[in-house]
This record gives C-alpha cells, structure tokens and sequence, in this order.
C-alpha cells in the first residue's frame, strides 16, 4: 500500500470532481477544462465528493469500448486502493462506455464526449484545444446528454438526431428534421461549452436546421465543402435507448462466501427485502433483475473479501450470462447508497430508534424529544418545508365540497373536519405568497365510496382547477393516509368516520359503541380516526374515545403523553356533549370492556418514536417525446432539470410530486399519473399504494415541492432561454464564412499554447486558463482599442466583444457589466438588463464568472 499511497497523497477531500487516466499503468490526472472529454482507447477513475454536510463520496471507473484490458485491470485496483486510502467510504460504480449510469451522466451537465484514440488504442490523442479540428460529432439525449466522434461524412448523419461539425474556430450544428426541441437546446449548450472551455471563446457557432436547409445556404456552401455533395437519402432516425417505463420489481439477494477456498453465491430472499438479512460478517450481491448489481460488504468481512468485492461482482455477471455493459455498485456497511436502501422495505441509521409515528427534527438527534413544529422555520429552511410537507401556518381560506349525484355540493361550515368513509370531498386551500394567491385542491376519498363518485371527484376537480386556470396544486388524499398539511388546517377537528354518509336528510344506521383512535400532540397535527370497536384495536400508546350511548369513555394508553391526552379532551368535546370518564389503561371498568365485547390482546409495546424516512428524493422525467411514453431518473437534480416540455415525477417517499411543465402535451399529462401508480405497485420496496400523489403546475410550485430543490429560483421561468432564445443570441450566423483553402486558417493564433495534451487526456496539467491569458495578452500588448474581428464574421455583421479585463480610472471592477454596451451585455451574457436584474444574486455573480467578468 506504500505505492499506492504515494500515488493517493495529492488526493483531497474535497467537494466537487476529481478525474484521473490511465497511462502506462498509473493514474494521471486530467485538468478541469477536459472534464467531460473521453478517449474510448482509455479507462479513468472519477471521485465525486458532494457539497452535502455528510460530504457522500463516490467512486467512478470508466471503460472505454477500445480501452485494454491490462488497462481495465489497473483501474479496478486502483478504485479497490483509493477505497480503503478514503476508509472505504464511498461507493464504487463500474460504467461502460456507452452504458453510463444516471448519476454519472449528471456530473457532466453539458454532456459527454467520446474521443478516437487513446494510449490502449494505439493512437495518438488529438490535439483539441488547438485550432486545426475537422471532425464531426453525433450527438443523443435531452436529459443526458452524449457526443460521439463519428467519420465525417454524409452517411453519419440520419434525419432524427443532431450533429455538430467542429472545424476549430467554426462549430456549425446540424438538427435532423426529427429532432425534438429540447435536444436541439442540448446540443446548441453542448457547442458553447466546446468553445468556451476548448477554444478559449474564440470560436463561432452556426445553426442549421435540416428541415430547412435553404434558409442557411451560406453554411451548407461550408458543410458541402468538407463533407462533399450529398448523394444519398439520409438515413431514418435511430431509436434512443428506451428506459422501461416500468421499474423491475425484481430484486434478490445473494450470500458471497469464500470458506471453502472457493467462490459460493447462495440465494438468501427475493423482494421484498428487509435490513435485518444483511449480517456485518459477510458479503452480499443484490441483483436488480439483471440491470445492475449491487455489493454490499459488512464491516466485519474480511480484508481479502472486501478487496476481492468488485471482481466477483464482474465475475457474477459472467456466470449469470449478463450484458458485460451492466452496471455494478460496491459499498461498505453504514455507507449505501440511496438506491440500495429504496430496494428496501424498510431502513434503519445507525443511531436512529425504531417504532411507530414520526417526530420532527432538525439535524442529527441525539436523543428523542417530542418537538413541536414551528411554521417559521418554513422560510428560513425550505427542505424543512418540504419534509413537513408545510406550505404555511394552516392559516389560509378553506371551502369544502361533497360529492352527490355526481355533482359538487357545498358542504355546511360547521360539519368542516368530519369526514365519512361513504363519501369523496373536495377541500380547496387558499393562502397567500408574496401577495398573490395560491391554492392547493384535495381530493379525499372514502375507503368505502363508490367507483362512481371516485370519478366523479376526478373529473369535478378537473373543473375546479380550471375556473381558477390551472393555479392549483392538486394533492389525492387516501382515507386514513392524510398529509400533515390536510391535518393542520382543521385545528384538531378532524374526524374521520369508518362509513356512512354526511348527506343532509340522510339518516346512518346505529353502530351501537364506535371507538376512535385519536393522535396528536397539538392541533396543527391532530385527528381522530374510526376503528372497529374491539378490544384489539387498542393500542397502549395512544388515546382512544370510546363512544357509547350512555357514556363517552377517554382511554389513555400507558404510553400516550400529557399533549396526547389534552388534544384527546379536546376531540371528545367536539365528538359529544355527553359526560366524560377517564379510563386509565389497566383501571378499565367492567362496562368498557363489554362495550368492546369483552377483554383481547391489544398492541402493548411502548412505543419509540421514529424520525422521518431516510430516503433521499429522486426525480424522474416522464416523456413520450421519442415516440412512446417513458421514465427516466435524473439524478443530482437541481431546478434546471425540470423540462418545460414534460411532466416530472419526484418521489420523496412520504409523497409522490406530478410537476407539469407548460409545454408538456396532454398525453404524457394523463399517462403520468397512472404511471406513478404503476410506480408505486411495482416498487421493489413493496411502497403504501396509498402513497399521496400531488400534481405542481410550472411557475406555482408550493414550498414542498421547492424545498427538495438547493436554491430554488421562483423567477427562473420568467428569465430562462428557450432554444429558440438561445439560438437569436448567436446572433445571424448564416454569414460564417470559412476559407477551407487557407492552410493558416484553422492553427491557433496569439501566444503559444505549449505542449497541452488533448483534453481527456494525460499530459501537461498547467493550468488551460493561464495559457489562454498569455495568449489574450498577447493579442492585445498594443492596448489598442481596435478589437480584432472573430473568426469568419464579414465586418457587417462583427459581433464586438469588449476586453473585459481593461478597465478605465475609476471602475469598479465588480460591476464592469454596467460599462457594457447593450449588445455587449446581451453577448456577453446572455441575457438582457432587465432580465439580469430579475435573477437572485447568485445567479448574477455565476454568469459574471462564466463571462470572465467576476
């Protein structure tokens, strides 16, 4: 390990990425502005370290498709090395190219690029931060996005995707008539982020629209010059990789042993799968129905098996005949990842008790305390808000409907709370956000109403939410399955009966003695719900009114609290104006117990409170924009994830989030509520199909929904650029003109940029940023305030950019975007005034940045 500690001592702990290549069998490190760039003849190791106050590493090894296999072995070791170099924290990912998982995709906003070449290849590594580039790039996806080198050459191209023709100073990006909206933006980013970081900003961009290809004659002239004449029909779009619209729900889990001296990989249970079957001594594969494995190594196994995990995981896929492109996860106890433990019924941290309810935390517990929940944390932490599922104090406006004969019928106002399991209700929430309405609109339905009246409830909420064009969040509550929100805004008088009907004029037959179970601690939190009356719905931790027609009995479990019995007081009161008796569990009279029908054995654990789900959130992106209705994860989501084109599913375990995109078409809105059924069947967790599901319009997203997001943007869909935006800002670049005779044209100019190795590659690490210094002061040491003209632009149509690094006496040089002209700022910037003001500051000052303004 002294080796290898030598080759991990310029490794740090810190947030963000790290990547490295292997050459000649060691690890290289590759410079920051070449993240993204892949040599298919190479393998690398990325270490991912997030932002978050736990600081969750990840370890990526990636396999070229051309890559050795010396090279492959190497990097594995190394990953296995860097493991326990990091105390075997994180969790190791295999990736192939071509076969990336999710979360590796989303280390690399702009994409990937895959590169010809490579040291296990046999080529050489192209130099592409020099200026004389002739290749083509096929670029797929819209979430994820990737570019592969392909020949440059019309039998490349085909009429659904897009591809990028890279000469250097000229980046000309051809969209397929096929292609949608969104990937034509993807790949309009994709160019800009070659420039900026690969040429310095020293390259133009053109558009062409296959569709309409006369409209940009000057570029195709430019395109025909270096592909030649086309002769032959373009090829008919190929398929994108289709993710299943259906999760596998097949999950097993294997016992990994060596006692024998030889390999032995046992079956141990299928899914459902709880926690308790993973013992601390051993290995464990657990198989996803083929897509990917997943290792888990206890921190009792030994040494040699903790080391051996990866390799037996490849050499379980052998034996299984699985794709050698599947993906492969390792992790040690106490360390898995979120997707492990959502494979799980239930999860336990370690530190955390178990039990029935919940309480409210902030932060690590270091002991259980009941807390009670303060709303003006809301604001002050948006993921508390989000976790409470709280979009204020319960203070707003409510109205409530029942429905009858299919129809909305007004409910009295003093009946609000009581709720009957034969009916289905409407309840509209009205409060305020930054002066402006905002309305969240329940559907509870009855356990016992019929199928009729579902739909009927479906179909009036439809138009409730129309006549107030679109604005609400719409949230299906299951009877008995209320959120915390509902619970609030009926102040500890909400009352759930088991059946019948609230109808006027309809009288509900004589139950005789009904007992409600009633939970609570205040009344933002409190309600009482119908349970059948038998001695064995009790329960020793809670309240429970026991109402007969002689007497209201209040039955305090040994485990309820002195919150819990007062909120129970106040639910008697409004239940009945009958006296009331205080029964003390094990004091019971004998008439109580015939009320019940007699003593049963009844739920007598005391109970420890248990802190919200672990679970961390995901987010899916569904969309029928290539051809057929699918879902695909996004993860390390942020808000500029969510696609205006499409409907957006988070899970966040306690609820399930529809977020609707403005341009999303009807079919995928209708399709994406049965799918989040679907996903709650087919979870391998074995998920609550009563799970609530809400549905969030675009630009009226309640704070739970926005607190899952880091520094949500509500002024984001205001200031975002479409494509159509982002196209207009390249300014008109049909007159690019390139001089393909010029042997000069396409080398670099201004000061020298060295010996720099190809991006993606090993090399010269000096920083990109200093060379591209050198070389701008060079280019302008005369301080003449004659800017020279980019690349092939007629001076009609020069898109001046200032030499933002030349200030006049007396500039601030923090605010040198007040000294740009108009056009200069909107070039720069990309953006005008006026929607620059509108963005949160954080955002202006990351947009300074990237212009070299900041």
């Amino acid at each position: 390990m002294t080796e290898a500690q030598d080759e991990f001592k310029n490794i740090q702990r810190k947030d963000g990425l790290q990547i490295w290549t292997i050459s000649k069998m060691k690890m290289v490190p590759v410079p920051e502005q070449a993240f993204g760039n892949f040599f298919e003849g190479d393998c690398y190791i990325i270490l991912y370290v997030s932002n978050s106050t736990t600081q969750a590493t990840d370890i990526h090894y990636w396999i070229g498709n051309t890559s050795s296999q010396d090279e492959q072995g190497a990097a594995a070791i190394y990953v296995t090395q860097l493991d326990e170099y990091l105390d075997g924290s994180p969790v190791q990912y295999r990736e192939v190219q071509g076969c990336e998982s999710p979360k590796f995709k989303s280390y690399f906003k702009s994409g990937l690029i895959y590169k010809k070449g490579g040291v296990g290849s046999g080529f050489t590594h192209v130099e592409t931060n020099m200026y004389n580039i002739q290749r083509l790039l096929h670029v797929k996806g819209t979430k994820h996005v990737t570019a592969k080198e392909v020949e440059v050459s019309w039998s490349s191209f085909n009429l659904g995707d897009i591809f990028l023709l890279d000469l250097g100073k000229a980046i000309i990006q051809w969209n397929g008539p096929q292609s949608n909206r969104q990937e034509k933006l993807k790949a309009v980013l994709l160019a800009q982020d070659i420039r900026d970081r690969e040429r310095g900003g020293r390259a133009q961009i053109g558009v062409i629209e296959g569709g309409q290809e006369e409209a940009s004659a000057d570029l195709m002239k430019i395109m025909k010059s270096v592909l030649g004449q086309r002769t032959v029909n373009l090829k008919e779009a190929i398929p994108d990789d289709k993710p299943d619209q259906h999760q596998n729900s097949i999950v097993k889990l294997y016992h990994v042993s060596d006692v024998s001296g030889q390999l032995l990989v046992q079956e141990v249970a299928a899914s459902p799968l709880t926690q308790d079957l993973l013992c601390s001594s051993d290995c464990y594969f657990l198989d996803h129905g083929g897509n990917s494995i997943m290792v888990w190594k206890g921190k009792g196994a030994s040494d040699e098996e903790r080391r051996a995990a990866l390799s037996r995981a490849v050499g379980f896929i052998k034996a299984k005949n699985y794709p050698s492109n599947t993906k492969v996860e390792v992790m040690s106890e106490g360390g898995e990842s979120a997707m492990f433990k959502h494979l799980f019924k239930s999860w336990k941290e370690k530190g955390q008790t178990q039990g029935l309810g919940k309480i409210h935390t902030v932060g690590k517990i270091a002991k259980v305390d009941q807390v009670k929940f303060d709303v003006m944390e809301l604001h002050a932490q948006p993921k508390l808000a989000a976790q409470e599922r709280m979009v204020d104090d319960a203070s707003g406006h409510v109205q409530i409907w029942r429905i009858e004969n299919l129809e909305l019928k007004e409910v009295d106002r003093s009946t609000y709370g009581q709720f009957y399991g034969g009916d289905c209700y409407l309840v509209l929430y009205t409060y305020n956000k930054a002066n402006k309405p905002q309305y969240i609109l329940y559907m509870w339905q009855g356990r016992h109403a019929t199928q009729d009246e579902v739909t009927a409830c479906a179909y009036q909420a439809v138009n409730l939410d129309n006549k107030y064009n679109g604005a609400p969040t719409q949230v299906r509550v299951v009877m008995g399955k209320e959120p915390r929100h509902f619970l609030a805004i009926f102040k500890a008088r909400l009352i759930i009966f088991e059946g019948g009907t609230g109808r006027a004029g309809v009288v509900n037959p004589d139950p005789g003695a009904r007992l409600f179970q009633v939970r609570g601690t205040h009344e933002m939190n409190t309600k009482a719900t119908e349970v059948p009356a038998r001695a064995s719905s009790l329960n020793t931790n809670d309240v429970f009114l026991l109402k007969t027609p002689q007497t209201v009995y209040l039955w305090y479990g040994k485990g309820c609290s002195g919150d819990e019995r007062e909120m129970g007081k106040a639910v008697a009161d409004l239940l009945s104006g009958q006296d009331k008796q205080n029964v003390m569990e094990g004091q019971e009279p004998a008439a109580f117990w015939v009320a019940l029908g007699g003593k049963a054995p009844y739920a007598s654990d005391k109970r420890l409170e248990k802190e919200v789900s672990p679970h961390n959130p995901r987010l899916f992106e569904c969309s029928n924009q290539t051809g057929r209705f699918v879902m695909t994860e996004v993860f390390d989501f942020s808000q500029d994830d969510l696609d205006e084109d499409d409907v957006m599913l988070l899970d966040t375990w306690e609820e399930i989030c529809l977020w609707i995109g403005n341009s999303a078409n009807q079919y995928e809105i209708q399709e994406s509520y049965s799918s989040a059924v679907d996903y709650l069947k087919t979870h391998p967790a074995g998920r609550d199909p009563g799970t609530p599901i809400s549905t969030v319009k675009q630009g009226y997203e309640p704070p739970t929904f926005t607190g899952w997001f880091n520094a949500w943007d509500a002024h984001k869909w205001s200031g975002g650029l479409s494509y159509e935006e982002m196209k207009s800002k390249l300014g008109d670049i049909s007159q690019i003109t390139v001089n393909l005779n010029n042997t000069d044209l396409n080398k670099k100019t201004g000061g020298g940029v060295g010996n720099y190795s190809a991006p993606g590659g090993p090399g010269n690490i000096r920083s990109h940023n200093q060379r591209m210094s050198s070389s701008i002061t060079s280019a302008h040491a005369d301080q003449s305030p004659i800017r020279t003209k980019p690349f092939g632009i007629h001076n009609s149509e020069l898109a001046q950019t200032p030499n933002v690094n030349q200030l006049r006496q007396g500039q601030d040089p923090g605010k040198r975007e007040e000294f740009l002209t108009d056009a200069e700022f909107e070039n720069l910037l990309g953006c005008s005034r006026n929607n620059f003001q509108r963005l949160p500051k954080w955002r202006q000052n990351d947009l300074k940045k990237k212009a070299g303004l900041f």
